[in-house]
């Protein structure tokens, strides 16, 4: 098992950041056939060889991720194009 760990300050109100949250979960469940659901302010995510969480609070945005066997060969890959989501909806300086 591999784990990808991020966290951004969002700059955000609280229903903005949920926006952006909610969004790059709709973009990822397309592009990644992932599978999600909200629980209070945690989205909750998986997909097989992969499962994780997205925790919202007034200033921080949070997203732990544990890779399967499979997927961890493709760790980088995948903590790239996180970064490139966490970019266009968690803007560093945004606010």
């Amino acid at each position: 098992m591999s784990d990808i760990i991020i966290r951004r300050p969002h700059g955000k109100t609280h229903a903005e950041a949920r926006a952006a949250a909610e969004h790059m979960a709709a973009e990822l469940k397309e592009e990644f056939a992932l599978n999600y659901a909200w629980h209070g302010d945690v989205l909750h995510f998986k997909r097989t060889g992969l499962s994780g969480q997205l925790t919202l609070d007034s200033r921080e945005v949070a997203l732990d991720i544990r890779l399967g066997f499979l997927l961890s060969a493709l760790k980088s890959t995948i903590e790239r194009e996180i970064h490139r989501f966490f970019d266009e909806n968690f803007p560093t300086g945004s606010g």
